[in-house]
């Protein structure tokens, strides 16, 4: 097996370098493919000062999905690895990567983070969806047969976020499995802020939407899922009314950006269902993404 490991990053180079020297230590005959975006805080130089990189492209979209694909087309092994920037391998790592992919077309695992009240993981997640089992897998730590990856045409540039999750469904739509495997690790380490991230709640539904049309089509099941999910998110917001902590004016925006992600995705995806090719916004379907790119190969 020669295996490829995939790095996407963007101003991340201190959670970077921690995740290469996991790398080299875990993994030291891998091809190492790092994926900057355009970055601002020096990641260039240190990529390009360490010995144990590959290749370096840049690329000048901030989207993980367009990284993901540039990555995708350097990459030379028959087993390609994705690993987040933010996250380092941890022993058994490569070995775990070895065992799963001989029986699965991708292989997934947990991640640990290291907070303040002690350490968390994660557990497999399955979902059964319009009679198809789909394993979802963590984009930050996964490693696909190239075939696989090949078949699918990378990953849907459409979508900012949601993209591994459609990966999923196409893979579940041509009968690849998802392997699971606790040896499968990595490690992110931080102390929680308590902090609340703003969710854009407009591209949450649009990639909802566009992925559960553009890979089943415009049924019941379809539909159910799309309000399912809304309604639970209006009933928490409404909470957050209830408590003071939310504006009604901002739940009612809130509302309309729900209304008009789903509208937007469910129609662009029944467009890309009945498109030509196999992934019509798929890797493929350009070659500019990389706008510099060093191969030390």
């Amino acid at each position: 097996m020669e295996l490829s490991v995939v790095v996407p990053t963007l101003n991340g180079r201190e959670e970077l370098a921690g995740c290469l020297d996991a790398l080299a230590e875990q993994v030291p005959d891998a091809e190492v493919i790092v994926v900057n975006g355009p970055s601002a805080d020096g990641t260039t130089g240190m990529v390009r000062d360490r010995s144990d990189v590959d290749v370096l492209v840049e690329i000048a979209d901030r989207s993980v999905t367009v990284a993901r694909n540039a990555g995708l087309d350097r990459a030379t092994g028959d087993v390609v690895a994705l690993v987040s920037h933010t996250l380092s391998v941890e022993d058994g790592w490569g070995e775990a990567v070895r065992a799963g992919i001989e029986a699965h077309a991708a292989v997934t695992g947990p991640t640990h983070e290291q907070l303040t009240a002690g350490m968390t993981t994660e557990s497999k997640e399955s979902r059964t969806i319009a009679g198809r089992a789909v394993t979802y897998f963590n984009a930050g730590n996964v490693a696909f047969r190239r075939e696989a990856l090949d078949a699918l045409d990378g990953f849907d540039e459409y979508l900012q976020i949601g993209s591994s999750r459609d990966v999923a469904h196409r893979l579940a739509e041509r009968e690849y499995t998802v392997g699971w495997d606790s040896g499968m690790c990595v490690r992110r380490e931080f102390e929680a802020d308590g902090g609340i991230r703003e969710r854009n709640w407009h591209w949450k539904y649009r990639s909802l939407s566009y992925r559960l049309v553009k890979n089943y089509g415009v049924r019941p099941t379809v539909a159910r899922r799309i309000l399912s999910h809304a309604g639970s998110d209006a009933v928490q917001a409404l909470k957050g009314v209830a408590k003071g902590n939310t504006a009604p004016s901002q739940w009612f925006s809130t509302g309309r950006d729900v209304v008009g992600g789903a509208g937007t995705g469910s129609k662009d995806g029944l467009l890309a269902r009945f498109r030509d090719g196999v992934n019509p916004n798929g890797r493929s379907v350009r070659a500019d993404r990389a706008v510099a790119v060093y191969d030390w190969r």
